[in-house]
């Protein structure tokens, strides 16, 4: 990346609001001075761009300046943590964009089938009939190296990619190429309902659904605040949880989404994720 580019990125989250920048770092207004916060790293008080910590006699100006205090980044670090958090800033123009790879599903393998049962019935302890029902809807298949295929389905239950997770001795998870999963998500069931929670993957949502029948379960394909699509659901008139993982990831992205989202709740799972609460049950 050339230094051109880089400036060009930083430019773009440079002038994000200090205030948004203290919200999502887990900071608290002072409530008798409007200017003034508490953080982790002392008490600062901001004007404008510009920020100032009495407690250690610096600041700096500018929402990069502010995460590389608070966070003790460096600044690429910094310019990425405000593009995690605020994905919906337009680029810049001059910022070369690389075409988006086809989406090239992977072809079922039905002989691989029933090592993907297996494993889900077997180890992740999911519900035999929820399983199956999952595999006669198309939604979960079998690919040629046994992963499991979880597909993500966007407008009028069109593709638009797939989480896919190992079954072999050496499991793994990742998407794949050319998913787009600001355009749709694993979803169980598919079908709206009035009460919606949020998790990380496809097993979460499956595992999360197996717990909570009456709840429509969707997987944001890793700990994201803002999917793009978060906003109908809530426009739709969802009550929306955040049910990421209680590990520091977790928490941090489901605070991130509480504060961009007032409305958005936090459900946290009583381990580590949804399918371990599945496993100390079944």
């Amino acid at each position: 990346m050339t230094l051109g580019q880089i400036r060009d990125r930083a430019n773009q989250v440079r002038t994000i609001p200090l205030e948004s920048v203290l919200s999502l770092s887990g900071a608290q207004p002072d409530s008798c001075d409007q200017r003034k916060w508490h953080t982790s790293q002392g008490a600062l008080s901001i004007t404008g761009a510009k920020f100032m910590n009495w407690n250690c006699g610096g600041g700096g100006g500018g929402a990069i300046d502010l995460v590389m205090h608070l966070h003790h980044l460096g600044f690429l670090q910094a310019v990425q943590w405000l593009e995690q958090r605020f994905p919906s800033r337009p680029l810049a123009s001059a910022l070369p964009t690389a075409p988006k790879p086809p989406l090239r599903l992977p072809g079922p393998d039905p002989a691989k089938l029933d090592r993907v049962q297996r494993y889900l019935i077997t180890e992740r302890r999911i519900p035999a009939p929820l399983v199956e029902s999952l595999v006669q809807s198309g939604h979960l298949y079998a690919d040629t190296r046994a992963n499991a295929v979880f597909l993500l389905l966007g407008k009028e239950n069109n593709p638009v990619g797939a989480e896919l997770r190992g079954t072999t001795s050496q499991p793994w998870h990742g998407l794949v190429p050319g998913s787009q999963k600001d355009l749709g998500f694993f979803s169980i069931p598919t079908a709206p309902l009035p009460v919606v929670i949020l998790v990380e993957s496809a097993i979460d949502a499956i595992s999360c659904f197996a717990l909570h029948p009456q709840r429509r379960c969707i997987s944001t394909a890793g700990a994201r605040p803002n999917p793009r699509w978060l906003t109908e659901l809530l426009d739709q008139g969802c009550s929306v949880y955040c049910g990421f993982d209680a590990d520091p990831t977790g928490e941090e992205m489901a605070h991130a989404m509480t504060t961009l989202y007032p409305s958005v709740q936090r459900l946290r799972p009583a381990q580590h994720d949804w399918n371990d609460v599945l496993k100390t049950l079944a």
